[in-house]
């Protein structure tokens, strides 16, 4: 099994340094396995991508309930917790691995959508705590969030620029700033859900 945790620890730096296209010897060289050990435990490249992409959702998840259990526990307030998951959840670098999500990748699985709503429904209850609390505006959703992360995270295409991620906690911050209620000004359109980010085109 520790193993098995190098292998998707190393894929999950390697592919947000490198992109989906990544060489698995190079993965298993960063974890220290041999290539055959890295096919023992994953036979073709979609078995890995899909590990790491089930990994990041439930470390994901984890951050966002310990913020909520921080609260029910009165530890901090609601919306210092939301600004803590929402820094820590960035570290994760969900954006980054948005590109892998391609063709041939199986979205629907159980093991992602059983990650994905757990999820949503931690983060759901730390936003609807901010919200009770008074702090986080009331036009704005899961999915708002969500989309902020995941966009933010996400190096812009051909910048070249190499330490992108200076930027992301700053610019983070002032999406944050713009969640705190009261509200400066009303938003176009409405909310969104991850329910509305999943709909087909």
């Amino acid at each position: 099994m520790r193993n098995r945790e190098r292998i998707v620890s190393a894929a999950r730096e390697m592919l947000v340094e490198f992109g989906p296209d990544v060489p698995l010897d190079e993965i298993a060289r960063r974890a220290v396995v041999g290539n055959a050990t890295l096919y023992r435990h994953f036979p073709d490249r979609k078995d890995l991508v899909h590990e790491v992409v089930v990994s990041v959702l439930s470390r994901t998840a984890e951050i966002a309930e310990s913020a909520v259990m921080e609260i029910a526990e009165e530890r901090g307030d609601a919306f210092g917790a939301l600004r803590r998951f929402v820094h820590e959840a960035a570290d994760e670098r969900i954006g980054a691995l948005c590109p892998m999500l391609s063709e041939g990748f199986d979205a629907q699985h159980a093991d992602l959508l059983a990650g994905r709503e757990r999820l949503e429904t931690a983060v759901g209850d730390l936003m609807g705590r901010a919200r009770k609390a008074g702090r986080l505006r009331g036009d704005v959703a899961v999915g708002d969030l969500m989309v902020a992360l995941s966009q933010l995270t996400r190096p812009l295409p051909g910048s070249g620029c190499v330490d992108f991620d200076q930027f992301v906690h700053r610019h983070l911050q002032l999406f944050l700033d713009g969640l705190e209620a009261p509200a400066r000004s009303a938003l176009p359109g409405c909310a969104a859900t991850l329910k509305d980010l999943r709909r087909p085109q």
